[in-house]
């Protein structure tokens, strides 16, 4: 196993971990923030304007939570021996992390909400930080989800893979699409 599958593997299994790099990018970021007195790109615009983008960060999120659900009815549906395996073998762990994912997603929402409904002019309670941990942390989840479809996929295409080896392959003309051609050059 190589270092890099070592340390993606237990990074699938912490989502805790998401949290915790968020916190350091925003912290990072405030620390910068304090140390030059530049980099706060979310008070070089103006209150409308950061609600606004509060506003369809929040849709965006929420159509990622979309994204997972339509993820999980793909992954539930799944029929073939692979996925039937791991679905046996890992059923504690995958349902975690499904869970996360969708909690994650309502988690960022709330804080993208609350940042909206705290920022006022100049931000004096510092609402834009909420709103820029509750993106890291969305951008940190989507990355689990795609890493997580993306590997559920590959199971079901091998899966289908398999099932399709064994069906009789259809004959293919390689002149149809000369024949195609041709035909509809000849309309009149």
């Amino acid at each position: 196993m190589s270092v890099v599958t070592s340390i993606i593997d237990r990074w699938a299994v912490r989502a805790w971990v998401d949290h915790l790099a968020a916190v350091a990018a925003v912290g990072l970021h405030i620390l910068l923030i304090r140390a030059t007195g530049s980099g706060d790109w979310l008070t070089w615009i103006g209150a409308t304007q950061r609600t606004d983008m509060y506003a369809a960060a929040t849709g965006a999120v929420s159509a990622l939570g979309g994204l997972s659900t339509i993820a999980i009815a793909i992954y539930t549906a799944g029929t073939g021996r692979r996925l039937r395996t791991v679905r046996r073998q890992h059923p504690g762990d995958l349902r975690r992390i499904w869970r996360s994912l969708l909690q994650g997603t309502a988690l960022a929402c709330a804080l993208i909400l609350t940042a909206f409904s705290l920022d006022r002019d100049k931000d004096p309670l510092s609402a834009r930080f909420i709103f820029e941990y509750a993106m890291a942390f969305a951008a940190l989840r989507f990355a689990r989800f795609v890493w997580l479809f993306d590997n559920i996929m590959a199971i079901s295409d091998a899966d289908l893979g398999e099932e399709t080896a064994t069906a009789a392959v259809p004959a293919r003309d390689p002149n149809w699409l000369q024949r195609r051609q041709h035909q509809h050059d000849n309309r009149p």
